[in-house]
């Protein structure tokens, strides 16, 4: 269930945005693209109902993975100290999110569980939300997804404890490949008290409905 802790370098790389290593191809290159893949497949791209699908391919491009363009840091930045002394688990349940596998570029479809134990700082919990979209609106693989939301919140907010599980269905086994329909792929990351208290441990799987 759990993995090893964040070391500090690792965190830092977690927050990071991703970095390309060429420059952005411009809107008309990305729209050619889609036209060269389209005559691959065999397609008329001449034909009426696809006249446009290269500027409409794109534009969900600018949806997908509008992740790149956003930095998980800067959205957790702005944190509350008036807490009141309360020092336990903060939990935001059943994030749903729309992920592409790198490999494929096929959706990963799912829900993220990400909790924190609090020292002296909180985050309004809509932050939580927009953390696991700005990594998931990347090319993903589900284990980095899973470290990377862990990472930027023990970075940022330099927590007691994290906890992160995400449960997502791949198409690129589902649609393709194996096509094995109705399966689910869990992965977890745990830092701190979340790692080593058992107790919690099982406190956090028991308040997002998981058997222990």
């Amino acid at each position: 269930m759990t993995r090893n802790p964040f070391t500090p370098v690792a965190a830092n790389v977690a927050a990071q945005p991703a970095k390309a290593t060429e420059p952005r191809p411009s809107r008309s290159e990305a729209e050619e693209a889609v036209r060269v893949l389209l005559r691959w497949a065999g397609e008329d791209i001449a034909r009426e109902g696809l006249r446009d699908t290269p500027k409409r391919v794109v534009k969900s491009y600018e949806e997908f993975f509008r992740g790149y363009d956003q930095d998980p840091v800067e959205l957790l930045s702005r944190t509350f100290d008036e807490v009141e002394g309360y020092d336990e688990m903060v939990l935001l349940r059943d994030i749903e999110f729309e992920s592409h596998c790198e490999h494929h570029m096929v959706p990963i479809i799912g829900k993220a569980h990400v909790a924190y134990l609090p020292d002296r700082r909180v985050v309004g919990i809509s932050k939580l939300a927009r953390v696991v979209d700005a990594y998931a609106k990347r090319l993903q693989i589900q284990e980095r997804l899973t470290a990377q939301i862990a990472g930027a919140i023990d970075q940022v907010l330099k927590p007691r404890g994290v906890a992160v599980m995400v449960s997502s269905q791949h198409h690129c086994m589902t649609t393709r490949g194996v096509h094995k329909h109705g399966t689910q792929m869990v992965t977890s990351y745990m830092v701190g008290a979340f790692r080593d208290d058992p107790q919690l441990r099982r406190e956090f799987q028991m308040m997002i409905g998981m058997p222990v």
